[in-house]
C-alpha cells in the first residue's frame, strides 16, 4: 500500500508564489500613485495656512489712483504733485486737464505771522458745507508774479508821485526770482513792462507812467484778469494803485469785474487814494469835483462839477468797489496814505504772496453760473485762516484756480 506524499510543499509553494504576486502587485500600485501624484498641476491656488481666502484686491474708484493710502497721499501732496486724476506737474507748473478747484491759503497765528510746516492732514476744505476731498496740496516758498496797475487819469495828478514811491517800494521788497508787470491807465491802457524781474527796468517804467485823461479803471481791470494773466503759470496777483473812481470804461463794468476776480485765480490788493479834496479850480481853489486848473475834462474824466467822477456819490462807489474787489479775491484793502506804514505793509504783502499753501480738490458736478462757497479750516487752535469764500463753477474747467 502505497503512502501519498505530504501536501506541506505544494502549500508553501503556493504561499510563496501568492506572496510575490502581493509584493509585485503592491510595488505596481505604489508605482501608479507615484506617477498619478507627479502628474497633478502644479499651479493650484495657494491658500493660506488658516484656511481662510485672502481679502481681495480693493478697486480705486472714479477719480482717485489706486495709490490712496495717507502714507502716499501725504507724499505727493508735499511734493507738490496731484493726488487724484486730470493734470500733470512739471517743475511748478500745474497743467490742468479737467475742473480743479485751486484755493490760495494763508495761515496766520494771533500775532500777523505767517505759519509753516502744516500738511494736507491739518486742512480740511468744505463745499457748500460738504467737505471735499484734497487732490492738490503744495506748501513752499514760490516765486510770483504780479501786476502793478496804476491811475493815471487826471484825478491821481497829485498823487502820482506818491503812486510811483509806493510801486517802487513794493519793487523793492521781491526776491530774484520774483517778476512783475507794470501797466497804467486813464482814457488808454498800456504796457509799461512785461513781466520781468530787472529792478532797473521796473523802476524805470513806473516812472514813465504819467497822468493824462479819463479812467478806465474796469476795462483795465478786465484786460488784466482776462488776457494778460491768462498767459502767466504759476501763484500770481495785482496791485492796484487808484482812487477807485472809473468814468469812461465801455467794455466792462463794476458788476462784471467783480465776477471775473470771482472766477479768477489772482488776488486784487487795493492800494487806495482819496482823490476828492484835490481837485482845484480857477485860482488854485480846491473843488469837490472834478476840475484840475480850471481845465473841465481833466478831473477823473468828466471834470466840472457833476460830472462823471466828481460827486460824493461816486467817491462812495469807488471806496465801495475797492473793498469788494479785494474781499471777492482774496487779496487786501491798503490806504495809500503814507508811504512809511506802506512799506512795511508791502513787505508783509511778499511775504504772503510768497508764503501760501495752495489746496486743490474737485467739485461736484452742476450747471455754470453756480456761486458756490468755500470754507477752509485746520486742525491747530488759534490760527487764522485766509482765503477766498466763494467762486463761481464753470463745467469748461470749474476753475482755473488759485496758486
Amino acid at each position: 500500500m502505497k503512502q501519498s506524499n505530504p501536501p506541506a510543499p505544494r502549500i508553501g509553494q503556493t504561499a510563496r508564489l501568492f506572496s510575490l504576486k502581493t509584493i509585485s502587485a503592491a510595488a505596481i500600485v505604489a508605482v501608479m500613485l507615484c506617477l498619478l501624484i507627479l502628474s497633478l498641476p502644479v499651479s493650484l491656488p495657494v491658500r493660506a495656512q488658516s484656511g481662510r481666502k485672502a481679502p481681495p484686491s480693493p478697486t480705486p474708484s472714479p477719480g482717485q489712483s489706486g495709490a490712496t493710502n495717507s502714507d502716499q497721499d501725504e507724499q505727493t501732496a508735499n511734493s507738490g504733485n496731484v493726488a487724484g486724476e486730470g493734470e500733470t506737474v512739471e517743475g511748478d507748473t500745474l497743467t490742468i486737464n479737467t475742473g480743479l478747484v485751486t484755493v490760495p491759503v494763508k495761515v496766520m497765528d494771533r500775532g500777523g505771522r505767517y505759519v509753516p510746516n502744516l500738511t494736507r492732514r491739518d486742512f480740511h476744505v468744505f463745499e457748500n458745507g460738504v467737505e471735499q476731498r484734497i487732490a492738490y496740496f503744495a506748501t513752499v516758498d514760490q516765486p510770483f508774479t504780479v501786476v502793478l496797475l496804476i491811475d493815471t487819469s487826471g484825478s491821481t495828478h497829485f498823487k502820482i508821485e506818491e503812486m510811483h514811491s509806493a510801486a517802487i517800494s513794493f519793487v523793492n521788497q521781491l526776491k530774484e526770482q520774483d517778476r512783475v508787470m507794470v501797466m497804467s491807465f486813464d482814457d488808454s491802457i498800456r504796457t509799461l513792462c512785461e513781466p520781468t524781474s530787472d529792478r532797473d527796468t521796473l523802476i524805470q517804467a513806473i516812472r514813465r507812467a504819467r497822468t493824462g485823461g479819463g479812467t478806465r479803471l474796469y476795462d483795465a481791470v478786465h484786460q488784466v484778469i482776462k488776457q494778460k494773466l491768462k498767459s502767466i503759470s504759476g501763484r500770481k496777483a495785482v496791485v492796484l494803485f487808484t482812487d477807485g473812481v472809473d468814468t469812461t470804461s465801455g467794455q466792462a463794468t463794476y458788476e462784471s469785474t467783480i465776477r471775473e476776480v470771482q472766477e479768477s485765480d489772482a488776488a486784487v490788493y487795493s492800494v487806495a487814494y482819496d482823490t476828492s479834496g484835490t481837485l482845484m479850480g480857477p485860482g488854485g481853489m480846491r473843488l469837490p469835483g472834478g476840475v484840475i486848473f480850471g481845465i473841465p475834462g481833466s478831473g477823473g474824466g468828466g471834470g466840472f462839477p457833476g460830472g462823471p467822477g466828481s460827486s460824493p456819490g461816486d467817491y462812495e462807489r469807488a471806496n465801495k468797489y475797492l473793498h469788494e474787489i479785494t474781499f471777492e479775491s482774496g487779496g487786501q484793502y491798503y490806504r495809500g496814505d503814507t508811504i512809511v506804514g506802506l512799506s512795511a505793509a508791502f513787505g508783509q504783502l511778499a511775504d504772503e504772496l510768497r508764503l501760501q499753501y495752495s489746496i486743490g480738490y474737485y467739485p461736484p458736478a452742476g450747471q455754470s453760473g453756480q456761486r458756490r462757497d468755500i470754507k477752509v479750516r485746520v486742525n491747530q487752535p488759534n490760527l487764522v485762516v485766509k482765503a477766498r469764500d466763494n467762486y463761481i463753477y464753470s463745467k469748461s474747467g470749474a476753475k482755473e484756480n488759485k496758486q
